[in-house]
C-alpha cells in the first residue's frame, strides 16, 4: 500500500511541538513522539494537507512554513509512505487537545532523547544543519528497527 502524508515540525523559542502518539491502538507510531501531520485527502496538494492536518491536530493556522524534503518511509512489506517534510516558524490561533495523543513543546536538543524513530534522528539533524531540500529513504522491519537509510540516493546505513 502506497500512502502520501505530511509531517511538520513547528518551531518556537528553540522548541519543537511534538505529538506523543498514544490514542490509537493500531498505529505504526504508537507510543512514539513525532511532529504533526497526516495523510492526504482526495485531491489535496501537500500544502493543503499540511495546513488542514496542523489545524486539526493543534488548532493552529500556519502563517510561515518551509518544504524541507521528501522522506520515503518503508515499514515491512506492507507500508510505503512518501512523507512531505516541513518546518514552520509562524502560526496563529489557540491550541486544542489532539485526539491522537498529547502535544508538548520540547527543547530541540532534547527531542532525540524521546522515543522517536531512528530515522527521525537523521532528518532532525538535517533540519538543524539547514541541509538543502533532500530525499531520505528509511527502511524498517516490523520490529521498528532501521534496516537501511539513504540520503539523496546515497546509502547511509
Amino acid at each position: 500500500m502506497v500512502e502520501l502524508s505530511t509531517l511538520c515540525h513547528i518551531e518556537q523559542d528553540g522548541k519543537y511541538l511534538m505529538l506523543h502518539r498514544t490514542a490509537k491502538e493500531k498505529d505504526v507510531n504508537k507510543d512514539k513522539w513525532i511532529g504533526v501531520g497526516g495523510h492526504f485527502e482526495k485531491n489535496e496538494s501537500p500544502e493543503e494537507c499540511l495546513l488542514r492536518e496542523v489545524k486539526e491536530e493543534t488548532g493552529y493556522t500556519l502563517t510561515s512554513w518551509r518544504f524541507r524534503g521528501i522522506v520515503t518511509f518503508i515499514y515491512g512489506e506492507e507500508i510505503t509512505e512518501y512523507m512531505h517534510l516541513y518546518t514552520a516558524d509562524g502560526f496563529e490561533g489557540e491550541p486544542i487537545p489532539c485526539d491522537e495523543g498529547d502535544l508538548e513543546w520540547i527543547e530541540k536538543d532534547k527531542v532525540t532523547q524521546l522515543n522517536i524513530w531512528e530515522g527521525d534522528k537523521i532528518f532532525l539533524r538535517l533540519l538543524a544543519e539547514e541541509h538543502p531540500f533532500f530525499s531520505l529513504k528509511l527502511v524498517y522491519d516490523t520490529n521498528d528497527v532501521l534496516q537501511y537509510a539513504a540520503l539523496d540516493g546515497k546509502q547511509l546505513k
